[in-house]
């Protein structure tokens, strides 16, 4: 049985060994299928001091409003060893209905699924009105400062206006269909040091003791209650990572400790006001230690697209294509649709996450057959009511 469009560009794309920041010729996978049925594509390189080039595809189609958008990201996390897997990382084998290799499921399937679809509509209908349009990073699994955000910069500049966005991420659980993404949490860190002095443990008074103060800190913010949920959101929850003494010596007290945390949080909070909260919770635990805390930047806002006649229009695509009626969730990590919400109301639907950066890594063919025929029917179903306007 020959494969379809959709999961032979999956397999196309998997053989790129595109881990960050390398493209490895995936976007040319992608940029050659499109521009074969009339899309114009768009390739930019951003740089930034420190960091790595980024190379970047926008594709689209049509002129006007509406603008359907859909995005993602070519770039993948390293395999790790390849000794450990069934097959090679980057064969694209398939086996018992499954396609296997770094990046099926986080992202490259999904962007072969709306790849597909979108041509395929263009190959039967055309575009007759309105925009279709693909943006594709290849710096989400990076640092992301040279891709989405700025490749959205570029779109704006050149006039681009988008009205609704549907980003390939890995949304279900466990069943193609279960579950779309309306938001995510924020994510903050932060590095505490205690500083102390260093004495002989026999003479305590002659130090001061930094191991008790950081446990009362760890303590403290541990049980501290940021909130109690909200309506799209679970409460927002702060997990320590690290404490770290350093200390080889069983009779020298230390003379510092120091721990790392970070918060997952929801729309209660900003990034400021987390941070001031986090600050009042450790001066009340230790009033009087030498304490510093250093927050690392973060990028990672808390965000939601309110439930409304869009997500109605995805939920019944799902709901047609698969027969699941899927949940909306902010659960998660931190993807690229929190740049995107800057610009149109944006949601999350893909293939499902179960073996997203793992070893043997894969998605099911007939998930990714179905993830494009619900793109498709998204795409029919936006632009047929266009055209009703």
């Amino acid at each position: 049985m020959s494969e379809s469009r959709a999961v032979a560009l999956t397999r196309e794309l998997i053989r790129c060994p595109s881990v960050t920041p390398a493209d490895a010729g995936a976007l040319d996978v992608v940029e050659t299928a499109l521009k074969a049925v009339g899309f114009e594509t768009h390739r930019i390189v951003f740089s930034a001091p420190g960091t790595p080039d980024i190379d970047n595809l926008f594709a689209k189609i049509g002129a006007g409003a509406p603008h359907l958008a859909f995005a993602g990201h070519t770039d993948v996390v390293p395999p790790g060893d390849p000794a450990r897997w069934r097959f090679e990382p980057f064969a694209a084998e398939v086996s018992d209905g499954r396609v296997y290799g770094r990046g099926a499921s986080d992202m490259k399937g999904a962007i072969a699924a709306f790849a597909a679809a979108a041509i395929a509509y263009v190959e039967r209908r055309g575009l007759q009105q309105g925009t279709l349009s693909l943006l594709i990073t290849g710096d989400e699994e990076g640092v992301s400062i040279n891709g989405t955000v700025k490749l959205l910069e570029w779109a704006r500049g050149r006039g681009e206006r988008f009205d609704h966005c549907i980003v390939g991420e890995p949304s279900n659980a466990s069943t193609l269909g279960d579950m779309i993404k309306i938001g995510r949490r924020g994510s903050l860190s932060g590095r505490i040091r205690v500083i102390g002095k260093q004495g002989h443990v026999a003479y305590p008074q002659r130090a001061e003791n930094p191991a008790p103060i950081i446990a009362r800190i760890v303590s403290a913010l541990s049980g501290h209650e940021l909130d109690k949920g909200t309506t799209h959101f679970e409460r927002s929850n702060l997990e320590f990572s690290t404490i770290d003494i350093g200390n080889p010596a069983v009779n020298v007290i230390p003379g510092e400790a120091r721990a790392q945390f970070n918060v997952r949080f929801n729309d209660v909070w900003t990034h400021e006001s987390l941070k001031e909260r986090i600050l009042q919770v450790i001066k009340e635990a230790a009033p009087t230690a030498n304490v510093e805390v250093e927050f690392p930047p973060s990028n990672a806002v808390s965000f939601i697209t309110k439930p409304g006649a869009f997500t109605e229009l995805v939920i019944e695509a799902v709901r047609q294509v698969t027969g699941t009626t899927p949940e909306l969730s902010t659960t998660g990590g931190t993807s690229d649709a929190r740049f995107i919400v800057n610009y149109c109301p944006v949601l999350e639907f893909g293939l499902t996450n179960e073996t997203i950066h793992a070893v043997d890594e894969n998605a099911r063919v007939a998930d990714i057959d179905g993830l494009c025929a619900v793109y498709a029917r998204i795409i029919e179903r936006y632009f047929e009511s266009a055209s009703a306007r």
